[in-house]
């Protein structure tokens, strides 16, 4: 209270009035902005970094960030909001599915500039609606295979060619598990996302004629081959059949310890794998295996959106954070520093120098790959990019893990858990 009052050029009565005036008006007219997000491939820190860097230029916006796991996103995320309880801003990658949430950030933004910039992705966050910006797609995943090299030497296995099949890798990665006694061969993330690719490689279309989701002859045959692996033991029961319901599980850990060649994730962990790997072994990104429809991967990404709270001040501020966040500096060097693929049309013609913000060879390169990848689905599985931007296509990715996984556990068979499948994605 002392403070207060010995203010300089005031008297003691009158400074104590001004002063407390002072402090409740800068109070109210600070801003402050709740941020969700997930750290499961560490990108936090760079995030604090860059909104303290925001707040040296607007000091009247005040951004905490609330750190969750990537399921309280994914489950409880979408029930807050529609409670009234979300946060103001959050990474997300339910990117059409949560619309109705969003901010329209047009009329805060020069929104020819992001068409020019982001064009292609704005239409996964519109869920349908001709137009409207609704988040900065701060990176571009491909999802893809990071393979062991180290252990592949030891087994004095081949590392199959590009254009090698499911089945092909199946073999090598046996092969490598019987020579070094690995606790399994191949893990996958526990993801409807991750599993859509390799199921799109063997015919899986996702969408009937009449645009409505469907459970085809494709999507049956890599279920069985999933299953199969899983009976085999070639793929960990850790993840799949180990965990319940739709909740989501990676394959981290299973790497990072050797206990596995193959891991099936995507372009977001490269920088996770390279900061836990450092040199306890050689590891590469691979071409993503084959199957007789192509070589299928799952485009996505995470974007930052802002979400209605009715505080239209909140909801500005929010909107000029992001959009300070979406411009190319920004962008270019969020893209570098995290090692992903940017959205932004400029920066994915010149590159992005991951090298100069430490990235390794095998990052470097393997961001490469995966943009190759995502080249090459377009082309031979466009379903992908059409799954990615459809508003509910967590129902039929969630429906994938529930049910599948719990195949694997032996409470469904094969054509039970297809059936339910087939349920979920009717409705």
């Amino acid at each position: 209270m002392s403070t207060l009052f010995n203010r300089p050029g005031c008297t003691w009565f009158a400074g104590c009035i001004a002063v407390t005036v002072m402090c409740w008006t800068t109070a109210a007219s600070a801003v402050d902005l709740n941020m969700m997000m997930s750290d499961v491939d560490a990108k936090s820190a760079t995030f604090s970094e860059l909104a303290e860097r925001y707040k040296k230029d607007n000091p009247d916006v005040n951004i905490t960030v609330n750190l969750v796991g990537y399921n309280v996103i994914r489950e409880q995320l979408p029930v807050q909001l529609e409670a009234g309880t979300g946060p103001d801003m959050a990474f997300v990658t339910q990117l059409g599915g949560l619309n109705p949430y969003y901010v329209d950030l047009t009329p805060f933004v020069d929104a020819d500039a992001w068409e020019a910039a982001y064009g292609a992705v704005l239409p996964w966050y519109r869920a349908g609606k001709p137009d409207g910006i609704y988040g900065y797609h701060s990176e571009m995943t491909v999802t893809g295979p990071y393979v062991n090299l180290t252990m592949f030497e030891e087994a004095e296995v081949e590392l199959p060619a590009a254009g090698a099949t499911w089945e092909d890798w199946a073999e090598a990665t046996q092969a490598v598990m019987d020579a070094t006694g690995s606790y399994a061969g191949m893990v996958m993330d526990r993801s409807g996302h991750r599993f859509a690719g390799p199921a799109m490689s063997y015919g899986a279309k996702y969408f009937d004629d009449e645009g409505k989701f469907v459970v085809d002859d494709g999507f049956r045959t890599f279920a069985g081959m999933m299953m199969e692996w899983h009976e085999s033991g070639l793929m960990p029961a850790d993840i799949w059949p180990a965990v319940s319901g739709s909740k989501y599980a990676n394959g981290n850990e299973m790497f990072f310890n050797q206990d596995v060649p193959f891991y099936m994730s995507g372009s977001w962990n490269t920088a996770n794998v390279q900061s836990n790997v450092g040199d306890k072994f050689d590891w590469a990104i691979v071409p993503v295996p084959c199957g007789p429809d192509g070589c299928g991967i799952m485009p996505g990404g995470q974007g930052l959106v802002a979400f209605k709270s009715g505080d239209a001040e909140k909801e500005e501020a929010a909107a000029r954070f992001i959009d300070w966040m979406a411009a190319e500096a920004q962008a270019g060097e969020w893209a570098a520093r995290t090692y992903a693929i940017p959205a932004h049309s400029k920066l994915q013609a010149e590159g992005v120098d991951y090298a100069g913000a430490g990235a390794s060879e095998a990052v470097a390169n393997g961001l490469t790959a995966f943009t190759s990848m995502a080249a090459v689905a377009a082309e031979q599985t466009p379903q992908a990019y059409r799954m990615q931007g459809t508003a509910n296509n967590s129902v039929f990715f969630n429906a994938t893990i529930q049910y599948l996984g719990t195949a694997m556990n032996g409470e469904l068979t094969l054509e039970e858990a297809l059936a339910k499948i087939e349920e979920e994605v009717a409705k």
